[in-house]
């Protein structure tokens, strides 16, 4: 066994600890993990990524992809090598402007050997050339590169940047980007943040995205096919982009009728969590046989299958509340999913409240009724679900449990000032479940020790629903909000999620 040293890796605003095998740092060879406690071989060590420039060409009928990616780095120790995520065929690589060794190791690491050393704090300009056929690309037996009948989709989760750009695939390694990416006329191409410029020239137009607050590298996304954009303000001044695509079908009166309202939500949003920290908002539907939907960042991505049945919003308040509980404010490491899920469910749940739906203390009674004690539901602890169980069921519904009670135990004001105060001390950085805890009992004054530990980290249900005076149900069922057939089938696609 190696031993392993503790370093600290600049996330953002926020520095976090993370173990990295001494070995690597004594001899100069970076990481091929960043220390995630569930996927150690995510991400990398030795160097922090500042910004991504992706210059890309997409040929939709064949699928094919050519890019080139210029990643702007510093160097956090002295290495002689180091890693990348990536999983196409690379064709030349160059580290500050020489051309350096590379070769690919397992599924999804390409090892970099620059013809000298990188020295500490110094600045890496790293370019790789690269071409491949995304959608023929298995890992593990996944391929999370999306085809359509038009083009293709990149929105994923956990992992989804090996696929079309190399990177630092971890969420404590945030970047800026700029996205440019040419496809044939008639195609439209669709990224985060705010479109700078778009331009034609010999049958191709380009469209060049840009991404100017910091964002994790599976927040990214990539949609490219025949669409309906759409570009309007919201009522603060904040640029949207929406997008559809040509071919919905009977989904599409539903998708637009939803996904135009994200003004509306993040409006709604921003006085309850405090002002919206991106400079752009909106979302997307694409055709696509998927049934998930993913909080990308400033342009979620959406199923049409959130739409079959009609309109719905609350899908809509979901991955907008993201934009706060992940985007913004990002995971540690994968085990901290609860600070993602949990509170995105119960931003639907205040939402119900806000409709007269349903208050967020009949939607914790009929959750905590609708499973009995006897239910595999019970056994999934949302504040460390394990490896392949982020997306699991009890994550988003016990998690938002979990806040239904904090909130009973201390009160509508701490409570919410405690989410506030949350998203503004982590804003664009990343945080733990234990970094919460301490920050809702100095708010609040109270212990809360026990509270998370019953209903984040005990398996079974706990004895009593969270309720202000921690009472047990009645012989007789709660009654059913109106809103819960519509969460409830909104969840269901969600735990789908790959």
């Amino acid at each position: 066994m190696q031993r392993a040293r503790l370093i600290a890796v600049t996330a953002g605003a926020v520095g976090v600890l993370v173990a990295v095998p001494a070995a690597a740092v004594d001899s100069g060879l970076g990481a091929p993990g960043i220390g995630d406690v569930y996927y150690p071989d995510y991400g990398n060590g030795g160097y922090d990524v500042s910004h991504y420039d992706l210059r890309l060409k997409y040929q939709p009928v064949s699928d094919q992809l050519e890019g080139t990616a210029t990643i702007l780095a510093t160097a956090k120790q002295d290495l002689t090598r180091f890693h990348l995520d990536f999983a196409l065929d690379v064709s030349a690589v160059q580290v500050n402007g020489q051309d350096a060794k590379y070769v690919a190791s397992g599924g999804h690491e390409l090892v970099v050997t620059p013809p000298s050393t990188l020295r500490a704090g110094r600045p890496m300009n790293v370019v790789v050339r690269y071409s491949g056929t995304p959608s023929k690309v298995k890992i593990d037996n996944l391929t999370p590169w999306q085809r359509t009948v038009d083009g293709a989709v990149a929105a994923n989760e956990p992992e989804m940047a090996w696929w079309w750009f190399p990177s630092n695939d971890h969420p404590l390694d945030k970047a800026t980007y700029d996205v440019s990416v040419a496809v044939p006329d008639g195609t439209k191409a669709i990224s985060n943040g705010v479109l700078t410029r778009r331009t034609s020239q010999f049958g191709w137009t380009r469209f060049d995205w840009r991404v100017s607050q910091p964002q994790a590298t599976y927040l990214a996304t990539l949609a490219i096919g025949k669409f309906d954009m759409r570009f309007a303000t919201t009522k603060s001044g904040l640029p949207m982009v929406t997008a559809y695509s040509d071919n919905l079908g009977s989904a599409a009166g539903a998708a637009k009728a939803s996904v135009e309202r994200t003004g509306e939500v993040i409006e709604w949003e921003s006085g309850i969590f405090g002002p919206y920290p991106f400079d752009a908002a909106g979302g997307y539907v694409p055709q696509t046989n998927v049934r998930f939907a993913l909080e990308t960042q400033t342009r979620s991505f959406y199923s049409p299958a959130f739409f079959a049945r009609g309109s719905n919003l609350y899908v809509v308040v979901h991955e907008n509340a993201h934009q706060w509980f992940g985007d913004s404010v990002s995971v540690a490491s994968w085990r901290d999913i609860w600070l993602n899920e949990g509170f995105a469910t119960y931003a639907e749940w205040l939402w119900s409240e806000k409709q007269g739906e349903g208050t967020a203390q009949q939607l914790a009674d009929f959750t905590y009724a609708f499973y009995p004690a006897s239910s595999s539901f019970w056994k999934v602890k949302p504040g460390d679900p394990g490896k392949g169980k982020e997306f699991h069921e009890s994550v988003y519904d016990r998690g938002a449990l979990a806040l239904q009670a904090l909130r009973n135990t201390v009160g509508d004001a701490a409570f919410f000032r405690t989410l506030r105060e949350w998203v503004a001390a982590k804003k664009y950085g990343n945080a733990t479940i234990t970094e919460f805890v301490a920050l809702a009992e100095k708010v609040s004054g109270k212990q809360l020790d026990e509270l998370f530990k019953t209903w984040l980290f005990t398996s079974g249900r706990p004895a009593a629903r969270p309720a202000a005076h921690a009472a047990r149900l009645t012989a007789s069922a709660p009654e059913r909000p109106r809103s819960w057939e519509r969460i409830h089938r909104t969840h269901e696609h969600l735990h789908g999620r790959p």
